[in-house]
């Protein structure tokens, strides 16, 4: 969130307004190639992503005593691969570069008659009824009906159901996350969309003329704020007292759509009034990023969550002969970010260490006109790198999710502590969480002996 929030040029004829009509599907291509390398590394670190992701969809339908259907093999030609996501992004590159080549040199036509072109391409080339894009079809069918869910009240604000809200499941803020990552990109559809209404005049340079680009940008912030309350208001009729952190959650999501406004905001003044509102909008920027990082490392990732540990640990006031013996002495890692770090202690660090310096890519502004031809280019390259930081984010976001399932099943059959996760040989990758019968029957084995 925090490396996309300015914009470029927008208003007039020109460069500017044609760079930003064709930003948005370049990040988009590039996100689908992205997802595709996070599905490899859940697959080579055996992590069943689709069972994480729709372990609380299964169980709500429980609840609600909805049978689930008996679980079938996929196709082969139906699967959605690392491999397939990465081919397609890299097809849809070169499509995009084609429909803008063949629209704007050859017909003659603008940049918004070009994205609309590949817009209009692509969208034939996936209803074609090829067995090939078959799961482009169906990938096309899961993210639609994602969104229709995000859109479809879990409460209502006139009346409170007898049960109250429903929980908002992990696939929908996990869906969520990622749309407030593609904010901008929202921003420039509804930048194309104020530019199809002026058209073939250029936007106006005034205020109303960024409302709806600001409201489009605005969308996946609200949509996941809205999630936080929902669930302080489960967590308020459940008495968890953590329900707090929903609140701070949704205050977060808040700092992340002022700066995207604000500098919208700039350009729609003078060069000088807008200069002196770059105080203003650095503090924003700062606020957000730090903001931000917290959080993820903290709440997304779970870890440095026992500072009293690390501080016991560095100064060795807690030996490891205070431990039992027949444990190990815990390594330095596993006190410092958790005992559990499925992709390794130095992969883990990685990520750590580069979703703090993409948090803070903004500061890229300092040094613009040395390393970018202009500031589209600039917004585009801080587009493209947050939607990196996002797909290592993913990583340790859906580890952590697995882990909080494992260790909820190991309360539910009153089992003290790590035991059963003491037992998973640490550098053994898991490809799922164990089925609760298993887990009984490590439990019952553990209190026999």
């Amino acid at each position: 969130m925090s490396a996309t929030q300015e914009i470029g040029p927008i208003f007039g004829k020109g460069e500017g307004p044609a760079q930003a009509m064709l930003r948005s599907p370049t990040v988009i291509i590039a996100s689908i190639g992205l997802w595709g390398m996070d599905l490899y590394f859940y697959r080579r670190f055996k992590l069943d992503y689709v069972s994480i992701l729709n372990l609380d969809l299964v169980k709500e339908r429980e609840a609600q005593g909805i049978k689930q259907q008996q679980q079938t093999t996929t196709p082969s030609q139906n699967r959605i691969t690392a491999s397939k996501c990465i081919l397609l992004s890299v097809f849809l590159q070169f499509l995009l570069h084609l429909s803008e080549y063949i629209y704007q040199n050859i017909y003659g036509g603008s940049a918004m008659g070009a994205t609309f072109f590949f817009y209009s391409l692509f969208a034939l080339a996936i209803t074609f009824p090829l067995t090939t894009t078959r799961w482009i079809r169906i990938a096309t069918m899961l993210v639609l009906q994602r969104c229709w869910a995000l859109v479809t009240p879990r409460c209502s604000c006139i009346s409170m159901p007898v049960n109250g809200p429903r929980p908002i499941p992990f696939i929908d803020v996990f869906y969520a996350d990622a749309m407030c990552s593609l904010s901008k990109v929202f921003f420039d559809w509804g930048l194309l969309l104020h530019m199809a209404v002026h058209y073939p005049n250029p936007v106006p340079k005034a205020l109303d003329s960024i409302l709806v680009p600001s409201a489009f940008a605005a969308i996946p912030y609200m949509i996941r704020a809205r999630q936080c309350l929902i669930m302080y208001t489960v967590g308020r009729l459940r008495k968890d007292p953590k329900r707090y952190q929903h609140v701070l959650n949704a205050i977060k999501y808040c700092t992340s759509l002022f700066p995207i406004c604000f500098s919208a905001y700039q350009q729609t003044l003078p060069e000088d009034a807008a200069a002196s509102l770059e105080n203003a909008l650095i503090a924003l920027l700062i606020i957000n990023a730090s903001y931000s990082l917290t959080w993820d490392i903290v709440m997304d990732w779970g870890m440095f969550q026992d500072p009293a540990a690390v501080a016991r640990y560095a100064f060795s006031i807690e030996s490891p002969s205070a431990s039992s013996p027949s444990r190990a002495p815990k390594q330095c890692s596993h006190v410092c970010m958790r005992p559990k770090l499925r992709f390794g202690c130095v992969a883990s660090a990685g990520i750590i260490v580069a979703d703090t310096i993409l948090r803070f890519a903004w500061l890229l502004r300092f040094v613009e006109s040395s390393f970018f031809p202009s500031k589209d280019h600039f917004i585009l390259a801080t587009e493209l790198l947050e939607a990196f930081r996002r797909s290592i984010w993913n990583l340790l976001r859906v580890e952590w999710e697995n882990i909080k399932h494992m260790r909820s099943k190991q309360e539910e059959l009153g089992v003290e502590g790590d035991s059963i996760a003491d037992e998973e040989d640490e550098m053994a990758p898991f490809f799922q969480s164990p089925p609760t019968s298993e887990l009984a029957s490590r439990a019952n084995k553990l209190e026999q002996d």
